[in-house]
């Protein structure tokens, strides 16, 4: 009794956590796309996008620790899955997105069930040979999916105003996030991280770490594939290109940055990384140089990204704890 009243006090704090967030970022967030113009509202919608993304494979890699390298993947299943259905079936779009996230979820469940019981770098390698796999096919089947000539699917609501996507991308990424918040407070969660921290371990405390594993594949790969879905009614042209590699390497970079196994590592990484991005791609080949070693000073000065530099500050307040 006392460990279930001990968990419901623990709870409301949390929740009471929650909303005081959502009390202080909800009024800035929302009236951001108002004060600024229509391309960095797009920056804006993007970066938004990149969180969900970010956030979604963080909850694998940083709490479960499985570095699968097919996250966007996903997101472009989701993706071509809604536009193939509105495009060949002329399915409303109230259908073919939630089929988009039915279908990553299903092949998120598929793919665990094949590779999670590998370990460490087979993990990683046969995540991306389905990566790969799925961006080849892709560029095969032109005839059916229009390959490297563009996919073109309507938009979500009849036009591209940038700052109307940015509060769908908001809403859904703030939605995945509290789903993730209480996953991490839930049995589940800590599950996730025993498994992590020592899968043996667990097993031997009868953990059932296949399906922990398989648990947190899916739920990370529908909330991908829900990303994509409504992003391909944002940019209304989708080409095998969403699934090259520099699109994974791009959600593990804001994901380290923002601090690996950190809750707020997508918060605080996706949109600084994706404007950097966007602002260095005026310098051609040159931009990556100077990506690259912007990324290496900040991880040879803070390791743990940029979440560990902000408890760092938070810390040296007097009579502070670490939140995150």
């Amino acid at each position: 009794m006392s460990v279930g009243l001990t968990g419901g006090v623990g709870a409301f704090l949390d929740w009471r956590r929650v909303a005081l967030v959502l009390a202080v970022t909800a009024p800035p967030l929302l009236c951001l796309p108002l004060l600024v113009s229509e391309f960095a509202a797009h920056v804006l919608a993007i970066s938004a996008y990149y969180v969900i993304l970010a956030a979604s494979w963080n909850m694998l890699a940083g709490f479960t620790g499985q570095f699968s390298l097919a996250q966007h993947a996903f997101a472009a299943l989701g993706a071509y899955t809604s536009g193939l259905l509105v495009y060949h079936l002329q399915t409303p779009l109230w259908v073919s997105i939630p089929a988009g996230v039915v279908a990553t979820a299903l092949g998120g469940l598929l793919l665990g069930l094949l590779v999670l019981k590998m370990r460490a770098i087979y993990l990683s390698i046969a995540t991306w040979a389905f990566a790969e796999t799925l961006r080849i096919t892709l560029s095969a089947a032109y005839e059916f999916t229009r390959g490297d000539l563009g996919l073109s699917v309507p938009s979500l609501y009849g036009h591209v105003r940038p700052a109307v996507y940015y509060y769908t991308f908001l809403a859904v990424a703030a939605l995945c996030l509290l789903l993730i918040y209480v996953m991490l407070k839930s049995p589940i969660g800590y599950f996730m991280r025993a498994v992590r921290d020592d899968p043996m371990r667990a097993q031997s405390l009868a953990v059932d770490t296949t399906r922990v594993k398989l648990f947190a594949f899916v739920a990370s790969s529908a909330m991908a594939g829900l990303a994509g879905a409504l992003y391909a009614h944002y940019v209304l042209t989708l080409t095998p290109s969403i699934v090259d590699f520099s699109e994974m390497a791009r959600i593990i970079v804001m994901v380290v940055i923002g601090g690996l196994g950190s809750f707020i590592a997508p918060i605080i990484g996706a949109p600084p990384v994706y404007a950097l991005n966007t602002w260095l791609a005026a310098w051609g080949e040159w931009s990556m140089v100077a990506f690259a070693a912007i990324v290496i000073v900040l991880m040879r000065a803070y390791p743990a990204g940029l979440a560990g530099l902000v408890s760092a500050l938070w810390l040296r307040r007097p009579g502070r704890k670490s939140v995150l």
